[in-house]
């Protein structure tokens, strides 16, 4: 991508969005083309086609969506498939007809199966049944990611499919009804901290594993990838010519000791209770990120240091 290059971020406000706008311009892009959801239905096909005809970029990165934690998607799945569904075809099929260079797809590691074998192995997409409580979402991605298969194969396009791990940082969702997990337990303990609780009730048994990726790390590697040269590719296209690449920490921990973090990070001095009548997910999610390494990306945040930062952001957007 050249300086000069006409890049559309999709989902510029999102939690994802707003980090890829924050390294793009860091890098010293200037021609960042940004639509909010009122000034772009992306589930309107028309106004989607209206926008490429008129704007023509060059480079897309589609990081819009409709995400959520396990309440979320288990109080609204007919939501999560179908919002997901428009966005995402909608967006890469105008980005084929009006000649877009390159688009980089945002997918989630939700799209393994349930009982896959870690660290989970892009090859090991569709070998096995999906979570239950996200499956609709996980559906949504994984049709994402045969779109961009497909129109590589037919088309010739040079579409990326990414996936993160779970993701946390500047700018995320804070509401209880629809956060992930890590939003959701600052709310929490900062709440309890703040009004003297003695407790904090945390869903689950607190056993389930999880890897976590701070989302400035994230941005700096879609970054990363989208200039990546036709060599550099090779690294990770699979045996059908996909470009599907995980993109994570590789370290993982259990839940309950993502809890002591956070709680020692607000400094909350009260008792975690755990609710096992909620349920907990998918046992362990932990990518396999070797690929991504040997095309010569790392994180640089430590879980405990993205969460600081994090915090500090929560503060700030509650006192504002």
């Amino acid at each position: 991508m050249n300086q000069n290059a006409r890049i559309y971020v999709a989902g510029h406000r999102g939690l994802v969005g707003s980090a890829l706008v924050r390294a793009l311009e860091g890098e010293g892009y200037t021609r960042i083309l940004k639509r909010t959801s009122v000034e772009l239905d992306l589930t309107n096909q028309a106004a989607v086609r209206e926008f490429f005809q008129r704007e023509r970029p060059e480079y897309v990165f589609l990081a819009a969506a409709k995400v959520g934690g396990i309440l979320a998607n288990n109080t609204y799945p007919a939501q999560f498939i179908h919002i997901n569904l428009a966005i995402q075809t909608n967006v890469i099929h105008e980005a084929w007809r009006h000649g877009v260079q390159r688009l980089l797809f945002l997918g989630s590691s939700c799209i393994y199966p349930r009982e896959c074998p870690q660290p989970m192995k892009e090859e090991y997409l569709l070998t096995g049944p999906l979570e239950p409580t996200n499956r609709p979402y996980a559906v949504a991605k994984i049709a994402g990611i045969e779109m961009c298969r497909a129109y590589n194969r037919e088309y010739g396009t040079r579409y990326l499919a990414v996936m993160p791990t779970n993701l946390y940082g500047p700018n995320d969702n804070y509401d209880l009804a629809g956060s992930h997990v890590i939003p959701a337990m600052i709310r929490k303990f900062h709440e309890a901290k703040v009004s003297g609780s003695g407790q904090v009730v945390l869903w689950g048994t607190g056993s389930p594993r999880r890897e976590f990726l701070h989302v400035d790390d994230l941005a700096r590697g879609c970054v990363h990838l989208m200039r990546l040269e036709g060599g550099g590719e090779e690294a990770f296209l699979d045996s059908e010519n996909v470009p599907l690449i995980n993109i994570g920490s590789g370290v993982d921990q259990t839940i309950r000791e993502l809890a002591e973090m956070v709680r020692e990070v607000v400094e909350y001095t009260g008792e975690i209770v755990w609710d096992a009548d909620k349920p907990d997910g998918t046992p362990r999610k932990l990518l396999d990120v070797n690929k991504m390494n040997a095309v010569g990306w790392q994180p640089s945040l430590t879980l405990r240091e993205g969460l600081a930062v994090t915090y500090q952001d929560f503060l700030a957007r509650t006192s504002s």
